[in-house]
C-alpha cells in the first residue's frame, strides 16, 4: 500500500496537515498523479548531489509529459491544461535549481510519514496526554456549541411551521363561523357559541405559539452570539498567531478548514433566522391583532440578524496564504521589486451563492499617508492582474482567491533623500484586499490586510529583509504597526531561541538542541545567559558580534546556507555538532582516544565555513588540531565526507597519515561517513605501450596539512603556529593521486 494511499485514509485533522505541505511551488495533484513514482526514487540522495538532482527533475518533466498523454486519450481538457500549467511553473522555479526541488519533495517525504506516525499513535494515545486532550476537548467543545445553533434553528423551523398549520386552520374556521352566522343553517345558538369559545382558545395558543417562536429566536441568537464571539476572538485570533509562527519557519498552521466548517454552519444558521423572520413577517400580514408580539419585536431581531451575519462575514475574510515569491518560498513577507510574489485570500463562510460573485481588489499601503509614515518612505505600485474574483473551484472547494502574478515597482520621486531613520529592510509596508458582499438588499464592505511585508531591491538584502520579519512576527501581532522599527522592542531569549531552531527545522530535519542554542546565547548575552535575558534588535542584526566584522544573524544565515547546499545529510543525521566553544569543544574531547574528532561551524567567517578539531595523545597530555575552515568554495570542489576521508597530516620527510579516526563519542569514521562518500569510478583505461593513452589517468583531491615532526605532540594547543612550521603545498604522490595542502593550525 503506497504512503500516499494511507494518508487518504486519515482522519481530516490529518489530512488538513497534508494539505499545509503543498502549494504552487509542488501541487498536490502532482503527489497524487505521481504517487507510486515519486515515492520508488531517492530524493534524500538528490538533496545532496547536483546530478541526482538534474536527473530527476528531468525524468520527472516526463512523467508529467506521459500524464498528460494520458489525459489527452481520454479527452479531458481540464485535466491536460492543469498538468501543462503544473509543468511549466516546475520550470520556472526549478530549473536553475532543481536540488531545491529534491530538498522540497524530500521534507515532503518525511513529513508525510511523520504525519502518519502521528495518526498511528494517536489511535495509541492514552487518555493521560493531557494537551492532546484538552485540544481534542475544546475542538469537542466548539463542536457541540455549533450543532447546539444549528439544531435550535431547525427547531425554530418546526415551530414556525406548526404555527402556520395552527393559523391557517384558525383562519378557516373563523370564516366558516363567519359565513354560519350569516346562513345558520341549522346551527343552534349554543353550537355557535360553542365554535367562539373554540376558536378563542385558538386564538390564546396561536399568541402564545408567536411569543414562543419569538423567544426561541431570541435565544438562539443569544447562543449563537457567544459561539461566533468564542470563534472570532479566540479560535480565528489563534489561527492568525500560529500564522504568524508558521510564516518564520514554526510549525505548521492547520485547522483552518475547521474553521470554515464552524464559520459556515453559524453563518447558515442566521440566514435561517432571517429567513424565519420574514416567514413571520408573512404570517403577521395574513392575521394580526392589538397584542400580536410579532410587529413589536420583528425589527430589533432582524437588525441582530443581520449585524451577526455582518461581523461574521467580515471576520472571515482572511490571508489564508501570505505574500510570498515562489523562489524563496521559505522566505515569505520579504518580495523583491520586479519579481512575481503570490498572495491567497480565503472567506470562511463557504456559501455557493457567493461562488464567483466577490472581486477582490488588491491595494498596496492603502493605510498609509503623509502623515503617518516617516521620512523617507518609499512609495510602490502594483503591476500584474490587482483583480481576482473568488470561486470554489481552484482551492478544494473552499472559497478563495489566488494572486500569482503581482509585481512591485517602485515609484522614482527626485525629491527623496536617504534621510530617513529606517534603512529599507526595517521599512514595514502591507498588502490591504477589499471587496463587497451584496445579499438579498444587503451590502457588506469586506477588507483584509496582510502581515507587514519588507520590500527589498536586491537579492543580497533578503537575510536583512528576513531578521525584519522575524523580530516582527515574534514579537508582535499587530498587523498595521508598520513604524515597528522606529523603536523596536527587546526579546527575551527564550522567545529568539525557539525561533532560531525554527530556522534550521523550517529547512532541515533538525532543529537546534539545548547545547547549541546555549553556544549561540552566549555569543549574544555572554556567559549570563537566561530564559529572561533581552537582546536588543541591533544586538541581534546591526552591531558586529564579539570581534568580528559581521552581525550575529547574517553569521547564522552564512551557516544556514551553507547546509542547505552542502551539509543537508551530514546535519540532518546529526554528524555535525555545529555550534559549540572551543572551551566545551576541549572539555568533550580532552578523555577520548586519540583521533576521535567532531565537526563544528567557524566563529570567524561571514559566508559560513566548517571545521573539524581532533584530540591527539593519550590522556592526560593531549593536544587539539583544528583544520582552517571549509566554505563553500572547497565544498563545491570535494564533499565534507569525501575530505575527511582522504585527509592527512604530514610531517617532513614523513609519509601522510589520517589522524581522524572517530566521529564523537566513539564512532568510526566511515561508519560515520562511508554512505556519504563519493560512489567508486569507473576502472581506468590502460595506457599505450608508446605512452599513448586511450584516456588520462584519474586523478583525486585530498585535504593535506604539512607539519614540523616537533609540533606534531605539541601540548602548547593554544598557541598559532609559526609560518615556518606550515606551508600550503601541493604535490603528485602518486600516478593516481594529488594532494592538496592545507595550513594546519591548533
Amino acid at each position: 500500500m503506497s504512503q500516499w494511499y494511507k494518508l487518504q485514509q486519515l482522519d481530516s485533522r490529518f489530512l488538513e496537515q497534508v494539505h499545509q505541505l503543498y502549494d504552487d511551488n509542488f501541487p498536490m495533484e502532482i503527489r497524487q498523479y505521481l504517487a507510486q513514482w515519486l515515492e520508488s526514487q531517492d530524493w534524500d540522495h538528490a538533496a545532496t548531489d547536483i546530478s541526482q538532482a538534474t536527473l530527476l527533475f528531468q525524468n520527472l518533466l516526463s512523467q508529467l509529459d506521459d500524464q498528460y498523454s494520458r489525459f489527452t486519450q481520454e479527452n479531458n481538457f481540464l485535466l491536460q491544461h492543469n498538468i501543462r500549467k503544473s509543468k511549466r511553473n516546475l520550470q520556472t522555479i526549478f530549473e536553475e535549481d532543481p536540488m531545491y526541488m529534491a530538498i522540497m519533495i524530500s521534507k515532503c517525504l518525511h513529513e508525510e510519514r511523520k504525519i502518519l506516525q502521528a495518526a498511528q499513535s494517536a489511535d495509541q494515545m492514552q487518555v493521560g496526554n493531557v494537551q492532546n486532550t484538552a485540544m481534542l476537548c475544546r475542538v469537542k467543545e466548539l463542536d457541540a456549541k455549533v450543532k447546539g445553533v444549528k439544531d435550535s434553528v431547525t427547531e425554530i423551523e418546526q415551530i414556525i411551521k406548526a404555527l402556520e398549520d395552527a393559523q391557517d386552520e384558525y383562519d378557516f374556521k373563523f370564516k366558516t363561523l363567519q359565513v354560519r352566522e350569516v346562513e345558520p343553517n341549522g346551527m343552534s345558538p349554543d353550537d355557535c357559541k360553542k365554535e367562539k369559545m373554540q376558536l378563542h382558545t385558538m386564538y390564546l395558543q396561536l399568541h402564545n405559539m408567536r411569543q414562543d417562536v419569538l423567544h426561541k429566536i431570541t435565544t438562539s441568537l443569544n447562543v449563537t452570539e457567544h459561539t461566533q464571539n468564542a470563534l472570532i476572538r479566540e479560535e480565528l485570533e489563534e489561527w492568525k498567531q500560529r500564522q504568524q509562527t508558521a510564516c518564520i519557519g514554526g510549525p505548521p498552521n492547520a485547522c483552518l478548514d475547521q474553521l470554515q466548517n464552524w464559520f459556515t454552519t453559524i453563518a447558515e444558521s442566521l440566514q435561517q433566522i432571517r429567513q424565519q423572520l420574514k416567514k413571520l413577517e408573512e404570517l403577521e400580514q395574513k392575521f394580526s391583532c392589538e397584542t400580536d408580539p410579532i410587529p413589536q419585536q420583528k425589527k430589533g431581531l432582524y437588525d441582530r440578524t443581520q449585524n451577526l451575519f455582518q461581523q461574521l462575514i467580515q471576520c472571515s475574510f482572511v490571508v489564508e496564504r501570505q505574500p510570498c515569491m515562489p523562489t524563496h518560498p521559505q522566505r515569505p513577507l520579504v518580495l523583491k521589486t520586479g519579481v512575481q510574489f503570490t498572495v491567497k485570500l480565503r472567506l470562511l463562510v463557504k456559501l455557493q451563492e457567493l461562488n464567483y460573485k466577490l472581486k477582490v481588489q488588491v491595494v498596496f499601503d492603502k493605510d498609509v499617508s503623509e502623515k503617518n509614515t516617516v521620512r523617507g518612505f518609499r512609495k510602490f505600485n502594483i503591476l500584474g492582474t490587482s483583480t481576482k474574483v473568488m470561486n470554489m473551484e481552484e482551492s478544494n472547494g473552499s472559497l478563495s482567491a489566488e494572486f500569482r502574478h503581482l509585481q512591485l515597482k517602485e515609484q522614482k520621486n527626485v525629491s527623496r533623500t536617504n534621510e530617513g531613520p529606517l534603512i529599507v529592510t526595517e521599512e514595514l509596508h502591507s498588502l490591504c484586499f477589499e471587496t463587497t458582499l451584496e445579499q438579498s438588499g444587503l451590502r457588506i464592505d469586506l477588507v483584509t490586510t496582510s502581515l507587514p511585508i519588507v520590500v527589498i531591491s536586491n537579492v543580497s538584502q533578503l537575510p536583512s529583509g528576513w531578521a525584519s520579519i522575524l523580530w516582527y512576527n515574534m514579537l508582535t501581532n499587530e498587523p498595521k504597526n508598520l513604524s515597528f522599527f522606529l523603536n523596536p522592542p527587546c526579546a527575551r531569549w527564550a522567545q529568539l531561541s525557539d525561533v532560531l531552531s525554527w530556522q534550521f527545522s523550517s529547512v532541515t530535519k533538525r532543529g537546534l538542541n539545548a547545547d547549541q542554542l546555549n553556544m549561540l546565547g552566549e555569543k549574544l548575552l555572554g556567559c549570563g545567559c537566561t530564559p529572561e535575558g533581552l537582546i536588543s534588535w541591533a544586538r541581534f542584526c546591526k552591531e558586529n558580534i564579539n570581534d568580528k566584522s559581521f552581525p550575529f544573524w547574517l553569521w547564522v544565515e552564512g551557516i544556514l546556507e551553507l547546509i542547505k547546499k552542502h551539509l543537508l545529510s551530514l546535519w540532518n543525521d546529526g554528524s555535525i555538532m555545529g555550534f559549540i566553544s572551543k572551551e566545551r569543544e576541549r572539555a568533550l574531547l580532552k578523555d577520548k582516544a586519540s583521533g576521535t574528532f567532531l565537526l563544528r561551524f567557524s566563529e570567524s567567517s561571514r559566508e559560513g565555513a566548517i571545521t573539524f578539531t581532533w584530540v591527539e595523545g593519550p590522556p592526560p597530555d593531549v593536544c587539539f588540531h583544528s583544520v582552517e575552515p571549509y566554505t563553500r568554495k572547497e565544498l563545491t570542489a570535494v564533499s565534507l565526507p569525501d575530505i575527511i576521508r582522504g585527509y592527512k597530516v604530514m610531517a617532513a620527510e614523513n609519509i601522510p597519515e589520517n589522524p581522524l579516526k572517530y566521529l564523537y563519542p566513539d564512532i568510526p569514521k566511515d561508519n560515520a561517513f562511508g554512505k556519504y562518500y563519493s560512489r567508486p569510478k569507473e576502472s581506468q583505461e590502460p595506457m599505450d605501450v608508446d605512452g599513448g593513452g586511450k584516456g588520462y589517468i584519474k586523478t583525486e583531491l585530498i585535504s593535506v596539512s604539512e607539519v614540523h615532526p616537533s609540533r606534531l605532540l605539541s601540548t602548547d594547543n593554544l598557541l598559532p603556529l609559526s609560518p615556518e612550521d606550515f606551508s600550503e603545498v601541493a604535490r603528485m604522490v602518486s600516478p593516481t593521486e594529488i594532494m592538496i595542502c592545507s595550513e594546519y593550525a591548533s
